[in-house]
Protein backbone atom coordinates (compact mmCIF):
# COMPACT_ATOMS: atom_id res chain seq x y z
CA UNK A 1 0.00 0.00 0.00
CA UNK A 2 1.31 3.63 -1.06
CA UNK A 3 1.74 5.20 2.02
CA UNK A 4 0.96 9.39 1.94
CA UNK A 5 2.62 12.09 3.88
CA UNK A 6 0.53 13.85 6.24
CA UNK A 7 1.21 17.67 5.63
CA UNK A 8 0.18 20.03 8.60
CA UNK A 9 -0.71 23.75 7.98
CA UNK A 10 1.63 26.30 9.50
CA UNK A 11 0.18 28.81 8.36
CA UNK A 12 -1.34 30.91 11.62
CA UNK A 13 -4.92 31.48 11.74
CA UNK A 14 -6.31 34.83 13.54
CA UNK A 15 -8.35 33.52 16.73
CA UNK A 16 -10.29 35.41 18.89
CA UNK A 17 -8.06 36.12 21.62
CA UNK A 18 -7.85 39.09 23.13
CA UNK A 19 -4.57 41.34 22.02
CA UNK A 20 -2.02 42.23 24.43
CA UNK A 21 -2.57 45.78 23.09
CA UNK A 22 -6.80 45.33 23.63
CA UNK A 23 -5.83 43.70 26.96
CA UNK A 24 -3.90 46.78 28.04
CA UNK A 25 -6.75 49.05 26.97
CA UNK A 26 -9.46 47.31 29.14
CA UNK A 27 -7.13 46.78 32.01
CA UNK A 28 -6.57 50.35 32.48
CA UNK A 29 -10.47 51.25 31.98
CA UNK A 30 -10.99 47.89 34.85
CA UNK A 31 -8.61 49.64 37.57
CA UNK A 32 -10.15 53.36 36.64
CA UNK A 33 -13.81 51.95 37.11
CA UNK A 34 -12.71 50.13 40.52
CA UNK A 35 -11.19 53.04 41.60
CA UNK A 36 -14.34 55.28 40.66
CA UNK A 37 -16.45 52.61 42.37
CA UNK A 38 -14.51 53.24 45.88
CA UNK A 39 -14.93 57.26 45.40
CA UNK A 40 -18.78 56.33 45.23
CA UNK A 41 -19.26 52.87 47.19
CA UNK A 42 -20.16 55.03 50.13
CA UNK A 43 -22.98 56.78 48.36
CA UNK A 44 -24.93 53.46 47.13
CA UNK A 45 -27.04 51.35 49.46
CA UNK A 46 -25.14 49.20 51.47
CA UNK A 47 -27.48 46.15 51.08
CA UNK A 48 -28.45 45.10 47.72
CA UNK A 49 -31.90 46.57 47.33
CA UNK A 50 -32.84 44.23 44.04
CA UNK A 51 -35.90 41.62 44.54
CA UNK A 52 -35.61 37.29 44.00
CA UNK A 53 -35.00 36.69 40.26
CA UNK A 54 -34.15 40.55 39.20
CA UNK A 55 -30.73 39.81 38.31
CA UNK A 56 -31.34 36.56 35.85
CA UNK A 57 -34.66 38.25 34.53
CA UNK A 58 -31.99 40.59 32.60
CA UNK A 59 -29.91 38.11 31.34
CA UNK A 60 -30.26 36.63 28.09
CA UNK A 61 -31.64 32.81 28.33
CA UNK A 62 -28.62 31.52 25.55
CA UNK A 63 -25.13 32.78 25.62
CA UNK A 64 -24.05 34.89 22.97
CA UNK A 65 -22.58 32.65 19.48
CA UNK A 66 -20.51 35.61 18.70
CA UNK A 67 -17.90 37.86 20.61
CA UNK A 68 -18.83 41.20 22.06
CA UNK A 69 -17.36 44.04 23.53
CA UNK A 70 -15.76 45.13 26.85
CA UNK A 71 -17.76 48.46 26.88
CA UNK A 72 -21.07 46.10 26.47
CA UNK A 73 -19.92 44.04 29.28
CA UNK A 74 -18.95 46.72 31.54
CA UNK A 75 -22.41 48.48 30.87
CA UNK A 76 -24.44 45.72 32.09
CA UNK A 77 -21.77 45.93 35.01
CA UNK A 78 -23.51 49.00 35.84
CA UNK A 79 -27.08 48.34 34.63
CA UNK A 80 -27.21 44.57 36.14
CA UNK A 81 -24.80 43.78 38.42
CA UNK A 82 -23.98 46.65 40.47
CA UNK A 83 -27.70 46.64 41.48
CA UNK A 84 -27.42 43.26 42.81
CA UNK A 85 -24.44 43.56 44.90
CA UNK A 86 -24.70 44.30 48.99
CA UNK A 87 -21.28 46.34 48.93
CA UNK A 88 -18.68 44.83 51.72
CA UNK A 89 -16.38 47.58 50.71
CA UNK A 90 -18.86 50.10 52.05
CA UNK A 91 -17.87 51.96 54.90
CA UNK A 92 -21.40 51.94 56.34
CA UNK A 93 -20.91 47.74 56.00
CA UNK A 94 -21.41 46.91 59.81
CA UNK A 95 -22.87 43.39 59.24
CA UNK A 96 -21.29 39.66 60.06
CA UNK A 97 -17.14 40.45 60.32
CA UNK A 98 -15.58 42.49 57.55
CA UNK A 99 -14.74 41.48 54.40
CA UNK A 100 -12.02 44.27 53.78
CA UNK A 101 -9.97 45.15 50.93
CA UNK A 102 -7.25 47.59 49.73
CA UNK A 103 -5.67 48.72 46.22
CA UNK A 104 -2.21 46.64 46.60
CA UNK A 105 -4.42 43.46 47.81
CA UNK A 106 -6.46 43.97 44.69
CA UNK A 107 -3.28 44.55 42.47
CA UNK A 108 -1.75 41.82 44.18
CA UNK A 109 -4.72 39.45 43.24
CA UNK A 110 -4.05 40.66 39.65
CA UNK A 111 -0.72 39.59 39.26
CA UNK A 112 -1.84 36.44 40.36
CA UNK A 113 -4.24 36.29 38.32
CA UNK A 114 -1.97 37.13 35.30
CA UNK A 115 0.56 34.82 36.26
CA UNK A 116 -1.96 31.75 36.16
CA UNK A 117 0.43 29.89 38.55
CA UNK A 118 -1.42 26.25 40.12
CA UNK A 119 0.93 26.10 42.82
CA UNK A 120 -0.49 22.59 44.08
CA UNK A 121 3.68 21.02 44.17
CA UNK A 122 6.90 23.40 44.92
CA UNK A 123 7.96 21.63 41.29
CA UNK A 124 5.19 23.90 39.67
CA UNK A 125 6.05 26.92 40.67
CA UNK A 126 9.06 27.27 43.77
CA UNK A 127 8.27 30.93 43.90
CA UNK A 128 4.39 30.16 44.57
CA UNK A 129 6.00 27.83 47.65
CA UNK A 130 8.72 29.61 49.16
CA UNK A 131 7.25 33.12 49.25
CA UNK A 132 4.17 31.75 50.67
CA UNK A 133 6.26 29.62 53.04
CA UNK A 134 8.17 33.00 54.52
CA UNK A 135 5.44 35.22 54.39
CA UNK A 136 3.56 33.29 56.88
CA UNK A 137 6.53 32.75 58.90
CA UNK A 138 6.45 37.14 58.64
CA UNK A 139 2.99 36.76 59.47
CA UNK A 140 3.75 34.93 62.84
CA UNK A 141 6.26 37.24 63.61
CA UNK A 142 4.16 40.43 63.23
CA UNK A 143 1.37 38.13 65.61
CA UNK A 144 4.10 37.20 67.87
CA UNK A 145 2.72 33.73 67.65
CA UNK A 146 4.77 30.53 69.29
CA UNK A 147 8.11 29.42 67.99
CA UNK A 148 6.32 25.80 66.96
CA UNK A 149 4.30 27.83 64.24
CA UNK A 150 7.34 28.66 62.52
CA UNK A 151 8.73 26.71 59.68
CA UNK A 152 11.92 26.89 60.51
CA UNK A 153 10.79 24.33 62.86
CA UNK A 154 8.40 21.49 63.09
CA UNK A 155 5.54 23.01 61.98
CA UNK A 156 4.41 25.96 59.49
CA UNK A 157 1.85 27.82 58.11
CA UNK A 158 0.20 27.28 54.97
CA UNK A 159 -2.87 29.75 53.26
CA UNK A 160 -6.31 28.11 53.17
CA UNK A 161 -9.50 29.76 51.51
CA UNK A 162 -11.30 30.57 55.05
CA UNK A 163 -11.13 29.09 58.58
CA UNK A 164 -13.69 26.55 57.47
CA UNK A 165 -11.34 24.93 55.46
CA UNK A 166 -8.49 25.22 58.35
CA UNK A 167 -11.28 23.59 61.10
CA UNK A 168 -11.61 20.47 58.97
CA UNK A 169 -7.85 20.11 58.11
CA UNK A 170 -6.76 20.32 61.79
CA UNK A 171 -9.94 17.50 62.59
CA UNK A 172 -8.50 15.44 59.25
CA UNK A 173 -5.26 15.65 61.21
CA UNK A 174 -6.38 14.98 64.76
CA UNK A 175 -8.77 11.95 63.92
CA UNK A 176 -6.16 10.41 62.03
CA UNK A 177 -3.03 11.30 65.06
CA UNK A 178 -6.18 9.65 67.55
CA UNK A 179 -6.24 6.59 65.35
CA UNK A 180 -2.76 5.60 64.04
CA UNK A 181 -3.86 6.89 60.60
CA UNK A 182 -6.30 3.79 60.69
CA UNK A 183 -9.21 6.39 60.43
CA UNK A 184 -7.81 6.87 56.03
CA UNK A 185 -7.39 3.36 55.94
CA UNK A 186 -10.91 1.85 56.94
CA UNK A 187 -12.81 4.91 58.16
CA UNK A 188 -14.18 6.32 61.23
CA UNK A 189 -15.53 3.73 63.99
CA UNK A 190 -17.97 6.54 65.68
CA UNK A 191 -16.20 6.19 68.97
CA UNK A 192 -14.16 9.42 68.09
CA UNK A 193 -15.19 12.43 69.69
CA UNK A 194 -14.97 16.38 69.10
CA UNK A 195 -15.52 19.55 71.41
CA UNK A 196 -16.67 22.80 70.72
CA UNK A 197 -18.64 25.58 72.97
CA UNK A 198 -22.19 26.48 72.42
CA UNK A 199 -20.76 29.84 70.53
CA UNK A 200 -18.33 28.07 68.28
CA UNK A 201 -18.72 29.14 64.53
CA UNK A 202 -20.91 26.40 62.24
CA UNK A 203 -17.94 25.52 60.84
CA UNK A 204 -16.90 23.03 63.15
CA UNK A 205 -19.87 21.10 63.18
CA UNK A 206 -19.82 20.84 59.22
CA UNK A 207 -15.99 19.85 59.65
CA UNK A 208 -17.24 17.15 62.16
CA UNK A 209 -20.13 16.17 59.54
CA UNK A 210 -17.59 15.99 56.48
CA UNK A 211 -14.66 14.34 58.56
CA UNK A 212 -17.42 11.51 59.09
CA UNK A 213 -17.05 11.70 62.70
CA UNK A 214 -20.72 12.29 62.84
CA UNK A 215 -22.81 15.46 64.80
CA UNK A 216 -24.24 13.24 67.43
CA UNK A 217 -19.97 12.99 68.33
CA UNK A 218 -19.64 16.65 68.40
CA UNK A 219 -20.08 18.00 72.30
CA UNK A 220 -21.29 21.32 72.75
CA UNK A 221 -19.89 23.03 76.12
CA UNK A 222 -21.70 26.12 77.71
CA UNK A 223 -20.45 28.89 78.29
CA UNK A 224 -19.66 31.37 80.85
CA UNK A 225 -21.20 34.87 81.90
CA UNK A 226 -19.00 36.38 79.01
CA UNK A 227 -19.75 33.92 76.43
CA UNK A 228 -16.94 31.72 76.73
CA UNK A 229 -15.91 28.17 76.87
CA UNK A 230 -16.04 26.41 80.47
CA UNK A 231 -13.01 24.50 80.90
CA UNK A 232 -14.75 22.62 84.13
CA UNK A 233 -17.66 21.69 81.90
CA UNK A 234 -15.22 20.53 79.21
CA UNK A 235 -13.23 18.68 81.84
CA UNK A 236 -15.84 16.92 82.77
CA UNK A 237 -17.28 15.90 79.33
CA UNK A 238 -14.27 14.35 78.51
CA UNK A 239 -14.22 12.31 81.23
CA UNK A 240 -17.24 10.89 80.80
CA UNK A 241 -16.81 9.96 77.10
CA UNK A 242 -13.54 8.07 77.77
CA UNK A 243 -15.26 6.93 80.69
CA UNK A 244 -17.94 5.14 78.26
CA UNK A 245 -15.12 4.04 75.99
CA UNK A 246 -15.18 6.71 73.54
CA UNK A 247 -12.21 8.79 71.97
CA UNK A 248 -11.51 12.22 72.42
CA UNK A 249 -9.61 13.87 69.77
CA UNK A 250 -10.32 17.22 68.65
CA UNK A 251 -11.19 20.51 71.13
CA UNK A 252 -12.15 23.68 68.88
CA UNK A 253 -11.35 26.58 70.84
CA UNK A 254 -12.64 30.44 69.58
CA UNK A 255 -10.44 33.55 70.09
CA UNK A 256 -13.33 36.23 68.72
CA UNK A 257 -16.56 34.14 68.61
CA UNK A 258 -18.73 35.45 65.68
CA UNK A 259 -21.74 36.48 68.15
CA UNK A 260 -20.07 38.45 70.59
CA UNK A 261 -16.35 37.97 70.03
CA UNK A 262 -16.06 36.10 73.00
CA UNK A 263 -12.31 34.78 73.83
CA UNK A 264 -12.36 31.37 75.63
CA UNK A 265 -9.65 30.47 78.33
CA UNK A 266 -6.83 29.37 76.21
CA UNK A 267 -4.39 28.67 79.25
CA UNK A 268 -6.83 26.29 80.76
CA UNK A 269 -8.31 24.50 77.53
CA UNK A 270 -4.76 24.06 76.33
CA UNK A 271 -3.52 22.46 79.57
CA UNK A 272 -6.41 20.22 79.81
CA UNK A 273 -6.14 19.30 76.00
CA UNK A 274 -2.18 18.44 77.00
CA UNK A 275 -2.97 16.21 79.81
CA UNK A 276 -5.70 14.31 77.76
CA UNK A 277 -3.47 13.94 74.48
CA UNK A 278 -6.09 15.84 72.69
CA UNK A 279 -5.94 18.29 69.53
CA UNK A 280 -6.65 21.74 70.08
CA UNK A 281 -7.33 23.62 67.23
CA UNK A 282 -7.90 27.93 68.21
CA UNK A 283 -9.96 29.57 65.35
CA UNK A 284 -9.00 33.73 65.71
CA UNK A 285 -10.69 34.11 62.13
CA UNK A 286 -11.94 38.02 63.11
CA UNK A 287 -10.21 38.76 66.12
CA UNK A 288 -6.27 37.25 65.31
CA UNK A 289 -5.36 40.20 63.05
CA UNK A 290 -5.69 42.87 66.38
CA UNK A 291 -2.42 40.96 67.51
CA UNK A 292 -0.35 42.14 64.89
CA UNK A 293 -0.71 45.20 67.94
CA UNK A 294 1.20 44.27 71.18
CA UNK A 295 -1.79 45.75 73.53
CA UNK A 296 -3.89 43.58 72.41
CA UNK A 297 -1.77 39.92 72.26
CA UNK A 298 -3.86 39.31 75.78
CA UNK A 299 -6.48 37.22 73.29
CA UNK A 300 -3.70 34.31 72.50
CA UNK A 301 -2.27 33.91 75.56
CA UNK A 302 -1.76 30.05 75.98
CA UNK A 303 -1.10 29.90 71.98
CA UNK A 304 1.66 28.06 72.60
CA UNK A 305 -0.61 25.00 73.61
CA UNK A 306 -1.96 24.63 70.77
CA UNK A 307 -1.42 21.90 68.21
CA UNK A 308 -2.91 24.40 65.73
CA UNK A 309 -4.08 28.03 64.83
CA UNK A 310 -5.85 30.22 62.17
CA UNK A 311 -7.02 33.55 61.31
CA UNK A 312 -8.63 35.57 58.32
CA UNK A 313 -6.32 38.56 57.10
CA UNK A 314 -9.41 38.55 54.46
CA UNK A 315 -11.45 39.60 57.35
CA UNK A 316 -9.56 42.90 58.90
CA UNK A 317 -6.16 42.76 57.47
CA UNK A 318 -7.27 44.43 53.90
CA UNK A 319 -6.28 41.45 51.73
CA UNK A 320 -9.15 40.34 49.89
CA UNK A 321 -11.47 36.85 49.84
CA UNK A 322 -9.83 34.64 50.17
CA UNK A 323 -6.79 34.47 52.75
CA UNK A 324 -6.51 32.03 55.81
CA UNK A 325 -3.11 31.77 57.65
CA UNK A 326 -3.37 28.47 58.87
CA UNK A 327 -0.43 27.12 61.36
CA UNK A 328 -0.02 23.84 63.00
CA UNK A 329 2.84 23.13 65.53
CA UNK A 330 3.54 19.26 64.26
CA UNK A 331 3.25 19.64 60.11
CA UNK A 332 3.91 16.20 59.77
CA UNK A 333 0.63 15.11 61.83
CA UNK A 334 -1.21 17.01 58.77
CA UNK A 335 0.80 15.75 55.72
CA UNK A 336 0.25 12.28 56.91
CA UNK A 337 -3.60 12.94 57.07
CA UNK A 338 -3.67 14.59 53.46
CA UNK A 339 -1.10 13.15 51.65
CA UNK A 340 -1.60 11.18 48.72
CA UNK A 341 1.24 10.89 45.67
CA UNK A 342 -0.24 9.37 42.08
CA UNK A 343 2.39 8.59 39.85
CA UNK A 344 1.79 11.90 37.71
CA UNK A 345 2.59 14.18 40.57
CA UNK A 346 6.07 12.46 41.20
CA UNK A 347 9.04 14.43 40.57
CA UNK A 348 12.37 14.99 41.67
CA UNK A 349 12.40 17.97 43.90
CA UNK A 350 8.87 16.18 46.17
CA UNK A 351 10.74 12.67 46.27
CA UNK A 352 14.07 14.49 47.99
CA UNK A 353 11.65 15.58 50.84
CA UNK A 354 13.77 18.84 50.82
CA UNK A 355 10.47 20.66 49.87
CA UNK A 356 7.20 21.86 50.61
CA UNK A 357 4.72 20.47 48.49
CA UNK A 358 1.33 22.69 49.89
CA UNK A 359 -0.89 20.08 48.25
CA UNK A 360 -0.35 18.16 50.82
CA UNK A 361 -1.49 20.90 53.34
CA UNK A 362 -5.17 20.93 52.48
CA UNK A 363 -8.56 19.09 50.84
CA UNK A 364 -7.84 20.02 47.18
CA UNK A 365 -5.01 19.32 44.73
CA UNK A 366 -5.02 22.58 42.56
CA UNK A 367 -3.98 26.19 44.61
CA UNK A 368 -4.11 29.52 43.36
CA UNK A 369 -0.81 32.22 44.15
CA UNK A 370 -2.35 33.21 47.25
CA UNK A 371 0.60 34.75 49.01
CA UNK A 372 1.23 37.43 46.70
CA UNK A 373 -1.56 39.76 47.73
CA UNK A 374 -0.70 39.41 51.46
CA UNK A 375 2.76 39.98 50.43
CA UNK A 376 1.82 43.06 49.16
CA UNK A 377 -0.66 44.29 51.62
CA UNK A 378 2.65 43.61 54.15
CA UNK A 379 4.66 45.30 51.99
CA UNK A 380 2.39 48.58 51.38
CA UNK A 381 1.19 49.43 54.39
CA UNK A 382 4.09 47.80 57.01
CA UNK A 383 3.45 46.89 60.53
CA UNK A 384 3.01 50.29 61.58
CA UNK A 385 0.78 51.31 58.90
CA UNK A 386 -1.35 48.14 59.81
CA UNK A 387 -1.33 48.53 63.42
CA UNK A 388 -2.24 52.52 63.06
CA UNK A 389 -5.71 51.06 61.28
CA UNK A 390 -6.38 47.95 63.66
CA UNK A 391 -6.09 50.31 66.37
CA UNK A 392 -8.72 53.31 64.82
CA UNK A 393 -11.13 50.35 63.92
CA UNK A 394 -11.04 49.07 68.16
CA UNK A 395 -11.32 52.76 68.99
CA UNK A 396 -14.20 53.92 67.15
CA UNK A 397 -15.92 50.62 68.21
CA UNK A 398 -15.30 51.76 71.80
CA UNK A 399 -16.83 54.96 71.44
CA UNK A 400 -19.61 53.64 69.46
CA UNK A 401 -20.23 51.02 72.73
CA UNK A 402 -20.17 54.03 75.28
CA UNK A 403 -22.49 56.39 73.18
CA UNK A 404 -24.89 53.12 73.55
CA UNK A 405 -24.15 52.82 77.43
CA UNK A 406 -24.78 56.34 78.13
CA UNK A 407 -28.72 55.75 75.85
CA UNK A 408 -31.80 55.57 78.12
CA UNK A 409 -32.95 53.21 75.24
CA UNK A 410 -29.98 50.96 74.56
CA UNK A 411 -28.07 49.08 76.60
CA UNK A 412 -24.58 46.60 75.66
CA UNK A 413 -25.14 43.19 75.27
CA UNK A 414 -21.90 41.44 75.86
CA UNK A 415 -17.95 43.10 76.42
CA UNK A 416 -17.08 44.33 73.79
CA UNK A 417 -12.52 43.82 74.32
CA UNK A 418 -11.98 44.42 70.12
CA UNK A 419 -14.24 45.99 67.28
CA UNK A 420 -17.19 44.26 67.87
CA UNK A 421 -20.42 45.96 69.73
CA UNK A 422 -23.38 43.90 70.44
CA UNK A 423 -26.47 46.10 71.88
CA UNK A 424 -29.83 46.03 71.58
CA UNK A 425 -32.80 48.05 72.49
CA UNK A 426 -34.94 47.55 75.89
CA UNK A 427 -38.27 47.45 73.76
CA UNK A 428 -37.68 43.49 73.20
CA UNK A 429 -37.21 41.46 70.62
CA UNK A 430 -40.03 41.94 68.51
CA UNK A 431 -39.16 45.35 69.05
CA UNK A 432 -35.41 44.98 67.54
CA UNK A 433 -35.83 42.35 64.26
CA UNK A 434 -38.01 44.82 63.15
CA UNK A 435 -35.62 47.68 64.30
CA UNK A 436 -32.90 46.08 61.80
CA UNK A 437 -35.05 45.03 58.89
CA UNK A 438 -35.80 48.77 58.77
CA UNK A 439 -32.02 49.71 59.19
CA UNK A 440 -30.91 47.56 56.50
CA UNK A 441 -34.07 48.58 54.43
CA UNK A 442 -32.80 51.94 54.18
CA UNK A 443 -29.81 51.25 52.55
CA UNK A 444 -27.75 53.86 54.51
CA UNK A 445 -26.23 51.31 56.76
CA UNK A 446 -25.80 47.30 57.03
CA UNK A 447 -26.28 45.66 60.49
CA UNK A 448 -26.77 41.79 61.14
CA UNK A 449 -27.61 39.79 64.28
CA UNK A 450 -27.27 37.24 66.61
CA UNK A 451 -28.95 35.68 69.71
CA UNK A 452 -27.37 36.08 73.16
CA UNK A 453 -29.11 34.30 76.10
CA UNK A 454 -32.22 34.04 73.70
CA UNK A 455 -32.30 37.87 72.95
CA UNK A 456 -32.43 38.91 69.83
CA UNK A 457 -28.93 41.16 69.66
CA UNK A 458 -27.87 43.80 66.82
CA UNK A 459 -24.41 43.49 65.99
CA UNK A 460 -22.20 46.46 64.96
CA UNK A 461 -18.57 45.06 63.11
CA UNK A 462 -16.39 47.99 62.86
CA UNK A 463 -13.50 46.97 60.40
CA UNK A 464 -13.83 48.21 56.81
CA UNK A 465 -10.76 49.91 55.30
CA UNK A 466 -12.13 53.06 55.18
CA UNK A 467 -14.98 53.68 57.67
CA UNK A 468 -14.05 56.98 59.84
CA UNK A 469 -15.68 58.25 62.58
CA UNK A 470 -18.23 60.27 60.70
CA UNK A 471 -19.64 56.83 59.33
CA UNK A 472 -19.65 55.53 62.56
CA UNK A 473 -21.26 58.60 64.35
CA UNK A 474 -23.86 58.49 61.00
CA UNK A 475 -24.84 55.46 61.88
CA UNK A 476 -25.68 55.70 65.69
CA UNK A 477 -27.77 58.81 64.43
CA UNK A 478 -29.44 56.77 62.07
CA UNK A 479 -30.00 54.06 64.49
CA UNK A 480 -31.59 56.73 67.20
CA UNK A 481 -33.68 58.04 64.61
CA UNK A 482 -34.81 54.81 62.88
CA UNK A 483 -35.92 53.61 66.70
CA UNK A 484 -37.43 56.44 67.59
CA UNK A 485 -39.96 56.78 64.56
CA UNK A 486 -40.45 52.90 65.44
CA UNK A 487 -41.53 53.72 68.71
CA UNK A 488 -43.85 56.76 68.01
Amino acid sequence: MESREVIHSTVDVPGYHMTPDEFRQHGHELVEWIAQYYERVDQLPVLSQVALGDVRGQLPPSPPATGESFAAMMADVEKIILPGVTHWQSPNFFAFFPANNSGPSVLGELLAAGLGVQGMLWATSPACTELETHVLDWVAQMLDLPPTFYSTGSGGGVIQESASSAALCALLAARERATGLASNARGCDGRLVAYASTQAHSSIEKAVKIAGLGSENLRLIDVDEHYAMRPDLLTRRIEADRAAGLIPCFVAATVGTTSSNALDPLPAIGALCRRENVWLHVDAAMAGTAAICPEFRYIQEGLELADSYCFNPHKWMFTNFDCDCFYVAERKALIDALSILPEYLRNQATESGAVIDYRDWQVSLGRRFRSLKLWFVIRHYGVEGLRHHIRRHVQLAQDFARWVEASSDFEVAAPSPLNLVCFRHQAGDAFNQVLLERLNASGALYLSHTKLDNKFTLRMSIGQTHTEAHHVAQAWQHIQETAAQLVV
